[in-house]
């Protein structure tokens, strides 16, 4: 949806724009290519992510300024290139189309791989030890909850039965087999769900996204905008908590009654339904079919950072 992100960004003011995720660098260089008074700071957790764009957006190298790091972590990237504020910010979540087109990362249940699934391949968890070791009250919820998995129960059964698993391929066996025959034949690949919410567990990915988003606001001046893109059910529920938390102020009063909890509004939904893909590009990139776009401006009064 690059250009559905930069119609929502297209008139930002002159500055600089945070690309949280910025893994093949597709926003980071329609960005760059829409305004010439834009600077980009890209950060992403894959350092093989970082590299591949570094090289790709060469020719922007005065415009264009990418860190390795945890979205989590943007205000200390965004400290070390001096930057105080922020025109703009892109938040692209979930899995880029690199890492699970690379066997060997572990994303993917079409390829055979290792269990791993690090964003972050210098960190601890991997997918392996989610899979072998997790107890299974634990697992099941993992799988109801970041996965969104009616079957969460006989998948994790199945899963226990067949430790130790050793790669992808075997997973994907494993939760196929435990899913009803009728259930498999809707819904795409019957282990999208399973493979879904053990890559959101071992990357921590929903609990950094709420805080984050929350400080990220704070960083836009006056008239700025941000925009994420989530796939997933409970991806899109904290973003859009977290953008009405900003437009409310976290108002705490009745509905219909004048508030008087002294809520302070920071930011303007701009757009109250989720945007999706258009149908071209859903049949071109089977990839975008469950994304969902949602965009928020930051209020004329500038709130400082908590930096």
């Amino acid at each position: 949806m690059v250009k559905e992100v930069c119609t929502a960004l297209a008139n930002v003011p002159s500055g600089v724009i945070l690309d949280a995720t910025v893994g093949g660098g597709g926003h980071t260089q329609a960005l760059l290519d829409l305004r010439e008074d834009i600077t980009v700071v890209g950060i992403d957790r894959d350092q093989n992510a970082i590299e591949a764009t570094s090289t790709r957006l060469a020719k922007y190298k005065n415009r264009c300024f990418l860190q390795q790091s945890d979205f989590s972590k943007f205000e200390n990237v965004l400290n070390n290139f001096g930057v105080k504020e922020l025109s703009g910010f892109v938040f692209d979540l979930g899995v880029s189309s690199t890492q699970l087109d690379i066997a060997e990362r572990g994303f993917s249940y079409k390829q055979p791989g290792p269990l791993d699934m690090r964003m972050n391949e210098k960190q601890f968890l991997t997918a392996g030890q989610v899979v072998n070791e997790y107890p299974a009250e634990k697992l099941i919820w993992i799988l109801k909850t970041f996965g969104d998995e009616r079957f969460a129960k006989r998948i994790t059964t199945a899963i226990k039965k067949s430790r130790p698993i050793t790669d992808t391929l075997h997973l994907a066996e494993v939760v196929k087999s435990a899913i009803p025959a009728p259930a498999r034949r809707t819904g795409g690949h019957p282990a999208k769900r399973t493979f879904q919410a053990i890559r959101i567990e071992v990357n921590n990915e929903l609990e950094q996204l709420s805080e984050t988003l929350e400080t990220v606001i704070n960083w836009l001046s006056p008239k700025g905008r941000g925009v994420v893109l989530a796939y997933h059910s409970g991806e899109d529920r904290i973003v859009k908590k977290v953008f009405r938390d900003s437009e409310s102020g976290g108002c705490i009063c009745p509905q219909k009654l004048p508030c008087v909890c002294q809520a302070r509004p920071t930011g303007k939904i701009l757009n109250k339904k989720i945007i999706v893909p258009e149908t071209a590009e859903m049949f071109s990139n089977q990839r975008s079919t469950s994304a969902r776009l949602r965009s928020i401006e930051r209020l004329g009064t500038n709130i400082e950072s908590s930096s």
